[in-house]
């Protein structure tokens, strides 16, 4: 069993060498028992089509504050360009180093010096514009509305559904959900599955990851590094199932694979090092995932704006990110 304490004082303590890439303080975010425990997301409305509907989808109305580190908020920019929303959605990039006034506009790595609608100069402004009151985190993505001037939402999950469907009067034909080859990103008829997948994936991978590189003590460590693997091991004989090739529900791309993508274009960039998630590499040790990682990295066109996939990673962000996470 790896010895957890490197992964954890690194990210509570930077050595000196280290500190020359971190501008920012390193928050501790596990409990008292050493255990990370991620809190709900607290903004969430949805955009919907329906008459008469709080948020109606409008071009020009939202924009989608991100940074490139983030899987979460990779998830919401991934499926804004899969789905052709480039233009109707506007994108806003903080910087990647996280304070206590949440992610910054600094100038740096894709930011603009300030934001541009506001003027702000760190997302927790943006906060509490839409609520005064408001003692959360400040959490990317974060979907705005600047008709009403609040967040819409900061759940990664419930964005990229509102994607896939709420906008497409406003995508050409070939993009809306009805037409795309499988029945969309959420066809009916593998809505249940997918579910199931999403559930385990995000306990014991998506935010697998998270608790086992925030963890503050070796035994909260080991507690989350085990059921890491074994759901990587799990999801490497799916993909060997009869009709689990090349995506993860057979010959289309659906919410799974997005979901579990801006994690594994992580893995052996990021967690596998700095966050101490180091049995097994995606690359050398799983030979499936690794062929399904890189046939959606190098898509390059042959799906549906299949450029998205290589085009929303940038592996310098990625590689830096956990430091300021």
């Amino acid at each position: 069993m790896p010895e957890k304490v490197p992964s954890y004082l690194l990210l509570q303590k930077p050595t000196t060498k280290l500190r020359h890439y971190i501008q920012a303080p390193i928050h501790k975010h596990a409990d008292v028992d050493g255990q990370f425990r991620r809190k709900p997301s607290q903004f969430r409305s949805f955009i919907s089509s329906s008459p008469g509907a709080e948020f109606p989808p409008e071009k020009d109305r939202y924009a989608l504050y991100i940074n490139l580190g983030c899987p979460w908020a990779h998830r919401t920019n991934l499926v804004r360009s899969l789905k052709g929303l480039d233009s109707i959605i506007q994108l806003i990039l903080c910087d990647f180093a996280l304070t206590r006034d949440g992610w910054l506009f600094t100038g740096k790595h894709g930011s603009a010096p300030k934001d541009p609608l506001y003027g702000f100069t760190s997302l927790s402004q943006l906060y509490r514009k839409a609520d005064p009151e408001y003692e959360g985190r400040f959490l990317v993505p974060a979907l705005w509305d600047k008709k009403r001037e609040t967040i819409v939402s900061n759940e990664s999950s419930e964005i990229i559904r509102m994607f896939y469907t709420e906008f497409d009067a406003l995508v050409p034909e070939e993009l809306r959900e009805s037409n795309r080859p499988g029945g969309g990103f959420y066809p009916e008829n593998l809505r249940p599955q997918i579910d199931e997948m999403n559930e385990w994936v995000y306990n014991t991978v998506n935010n697998g990851v998270y608790k086992t590189g925030f963890a503050s003590t070796q035994e909260a460590y080991e507690a989350n590094l085990m059921p890491l693997f074994e759901n990587l091991d799990r999801l490497e004989k799916h993909l060997g199932e009869e009709g689990h090739a090349p995506y993860l529900f057979g010959e289309f791309i659906t919410e799974a694979d997005v979901r579990l993508y801006t994690t594994l274009i992580r893995f052996d960039v990021a967690y596998y090092n700095i966050f101490m998630c180091n049995l097994k590499m995606i690359r050398h040790d799983y030979p499936r995932l690794s062929r399904w990682l890189r046939n959606l990295y190098w898509d390059g066109g042959k799906t549906l704006r299949g450029e998205a996939w290589r085009d929303t990673v940038s592996f310098w962000t990625v590689s830096c990110f956990p430091f300021f996470v």
